[in-house]
């Protein structure tokens, strides 16, 4: 796919929610591999920022970018705009150092990107495809990226009492942003208002800007674009965010109560990881990695660490109890007080997060899939999860059972298997998972 740039430059007036200023935001055209990049042309020099994840200074209810004395308030929206609509190359011009609110969505950033008229440049696009998972869990938040070949993100938000509970889960394109996301706007709960205030936020904001919650009331001056606004608009954030990468992202983000912070952890991690990939690979010796054998009936962990990759603290399967024909294992995940995850899922509560139920079923399929596939140098890398659903919560002193079962296999390509996690004979949480077959010195 090709780069993409804007036919002309189109500008936006309005007031910045934050600080109540006055701004003129401009989109003009730039050249191929220019990227995207802020200029200040109110401040003396008119610097300009490249927004990347390591200028990240302040993330409450925002992000907030700095270089220097220059600094950009509230990037997110416009990043999302221009990451959803597929713009590669633009010099963003604005006069504040904050861009309009607007009606607090990102659908007025896609009308001047459409004004503006998108086109493509001869150079092609260039992607950061995740290839390994990587997971963040931060107090009563989690998110987690899986390799795969999209950009797709499953979402669910809440608020502390559970009465706003919204999920959803989409591939992200041009179409479906701007039909299903661009739109959703921005809300807050009542009671966080004074304290927002109190911190010298949202001096421009008001109900034309945003939607507020209180208690089970819906308080804005529209009524509500969707019935799940408030998750599309965490999916909005999250696509303006993780643009902090400096490259558009090709993973499946699974989310469950994100905000600006966790979101900016999760492209730190991958913005480390895209680093190590420009200076080359590692020199390393190449593991010896021994599948199971068909006579095999059990693993135990000392040949669970011959086949999976995965160390402490991401080693999520004690033992493999039995194989099940070709086709199907049974594995055990021994969940102690003693993971570290619990020092913050939750202080007081702990709950084992469910993407680390997730990666259990995946160790327990990519075992099995080694089993059934011409693997030799090779290990399966965990590519996609599909139909997830979680059902009950995973304590401290619980015995996680793990089921997988291989569906689809494509030779030493590709391997589909459906997995269930239970405690007690109860099933806790289960997925369709999907992976790929590297080489073992490319994994590692």
């Amino acid at each position: 796919m090709k780069q993409r740039t804007l036919a002309r430059a189109v500008s936006l007036t309005g007031s910045a929610l934050h600080t109540g200023e006055a701004v003129t935001l401009t989109l003009k055209p730039a050249p191929a591999d220019h990227g995207i990049v802020f200029k200040r042309i109110d401040l003396n020099g008119a610097p300009e920022l490249r927004p990347r994840v390591d200028q990240v200074t302040d993330l409450v209810r925002a992000t907030t970018i700095q270089s220097g004395h220059a600094k950009i308030h509230t990037v997110e929206h416009v990043l999302s705009a221009l990451h959803g609509c597929g713009v590669d190359n633009v010099l963003i011009e604005m006069n504040a150092s904050e861009p309009p609110i607007m009606d607090g969505s990102a659908r007025p950033f896609v009308n001047m990107i459409l004004e503006g008229e998108p086109v493509e440049q001869d150079k092609e696009r260039e992607y950061f495809t995740l290839e390994a998972p990587v997971s963040v869990t931060r107090g009563d938040s989690s998110i987690i990226a899986l390799p795969c070949d999209e950009f797709k993100i499953s979402c669910t938000s809440a608020d502390n009492r559970g009465i706003h509970t919204q999920h959803l889960s989409l591939t992200i394109d041009p179409e479906v942003y701007m039909t299903q996301i661009a739109a959703a706007r921005t809300f807050t709960i009542y009671e966080d208002i004074e304290e927002l205030l109190k911190l010298g936020k949202i001096k421009g904001g008001s109900l034309d800007c945003a939607v507020v919650i209180k208690g089970d009331k819906i308080i804005s001056k529209e009524p509500l674009r969707f019935k799940d606004e408030f998750v599309r608009h965490k999916m909005l954030d999250i696509i303006g965010d993780v643009l902090l990468l400096g490259l558009p992202l090709r993973a499946h983000i699974i989310a469950t109560r994100p905000g600006h912070a966790i979101n900016a952890e999760l492209t730190k991690i991958l913005f480390d990881r895209l680093q190590e990939r420009k200076k080359g690979p590692k020199k390393k010796a190449t593991p010896a990695a021994k599948t199971p054998q068909p006579g095999e009936t059990s693993l135990d962990i000392k040949r669970v660490l011959e086949m999976l990759p995965h160390r402490y603290p991401f080693l999520m399967i004690d033992r493999v109890l039995e194989f099940i024909g070709d086709t199907e294992l049974v594995a055990i995940k021994n969940v102690t007080i003693n993971e570290p995850y619990f020092q913050g899922h939750y202080p007081g509560e702990p709950v084992m997060p469910g993407v680390l139920q997730i990666e259990a079923m995946a160790q327990a399929s990519g075992i099995l899939l080694l089993r059934n596939a011409v693997t030799e140098g090779k290990t399966a890398l965990f590519m996609s999860a599909d139909k997830v659903k979680f059902r009950r919560a995973v304590r401290p002193g619980d015995q996680l059972v793990i089921n997988a079962k291989l569906t689809k296999s494509r030779g030493n390509k590709i391997g589909v298997a459906e997995a269930t996690c239970t405690v007690g004979g109860n099933v806790v949480s289960s997925a369709e998972l999907m992976f790929g077959f590297v080489d073992i010195d490319a994994a590692s």
